[in-house]
């Protein structure tokens, strides 16, 4: 990476992906491109908790670890955790990655299905093939945006959906990094662009549309090295015209970063 200008969009974990990458002898380019804004309605919440006892979920899907935790932080404040960890034990409890399960470990809640690597919406449905759910209530942990993949496949199946707003995403206060970003694409000043999730890329041509320069984004993009953490962005990018570079295997941070330094230094 040795003076390599590599561009992150990654906000909660972004300060550490600046060390990694300056330890590496790049040069970071931070633009954060996401925030994620609290999204629980205390009350709506609560009524949940309560119909839980008369309307079991058959299945309690957890998407994220922040969402999973905004959600127990929330019952903590309601003094309902106590509850809801009971409830969950009525139920299969699954997991779509490390991140919820280590947030569910730590209140001790029993884990029935892990999702397999690398961790998307199809892993998750290929986990819980075999439960029956036809007019089976299912509650789905949403992220940032409503998944409609899953939603979609849980219907047909037959399945009752319930989906419990965590947290949404909206674009940071401060755009100005993403606006300093994409100037330095149009000067092609950057070496590589790391994307660690779809909503990042969306939000950069939103930023980029409203700037008015949307339009020549894809072929800037192209122009550079374009490391994604897995399936699910590439899958994003590849919608907007981008060609994914490399994509890490597993979806992580440590091994997306060792293959990004291959990939700039080859």
């Amino acid at each position: 990476m040795h003076n390599k200008v590599v561009a992150i969009l990654e906000t909660r974990t972004g300060k550490h992906m600046v060390e990694m990458i300056t330890r590496r002898g790049g040069v970071p380019l931070w633009a954060p491109a996401l925030e994620e804004v609290p999204d629980i309605n205390p009350q709506e919440l609560k009524t949940l908790i309560n119909d839980w006892h008369e309307q079991p979920f058959k299945v309690v899907i957890f998407q994220t670890g922040v969402g999973t935790r905004m959600l127990f932080d929330t019952t903590d404040k309601l003094d309902l955790t106590g509850e809801l960890i009971e409830l969950l034990t009525r139920a299969f409890v699954v997991v779509r990655g490390p991140k919820p399960m280590g947030e569910l470990n730590s209140r001790g809640v029993k884990i029935d299905i892990r999702a397999k690597s690398p961790f998307t919406t199809e892993t998750v449905t290929e986990g819980i093939s075999q439960i029956p759910l036809q007019g089976q209530r299912v509650l789905v942990q949403r992220y940032g945006a409503a998944n409609v993949g899953l939603t979609e496949i849980l219907a047909a199946r037959g399945a009752r959906i319930v989906e419990l707003a965590t947290y949404r995403w909206a674009l940071p206060q401060d755009v100005k990094p993403l606006q300093q970003l994409l100037a330095a694409l149009a000067n092609s000043s950057v070496d590589a662009v790391v994307f660690t999730s779809a909503v990042q890329l969306q939000n950069l041509f939103n930023v980029a549309e409203l700037l008015g320069c949307d339009r020549s984004l894809a072929d800037q993009l192209n122009q550079v090295v374009i490391a994604s953490i897995g399936p699910v962005c590439s899958k994003a990018l590849m919608a907007r015209g981008i060609r994914t570079t490399l994509e890490a295997s597993p979806p992580k941070l440590g091994p997306l970063l060792d293959a990004l330094e291959r990939g700039l230094s080859a």
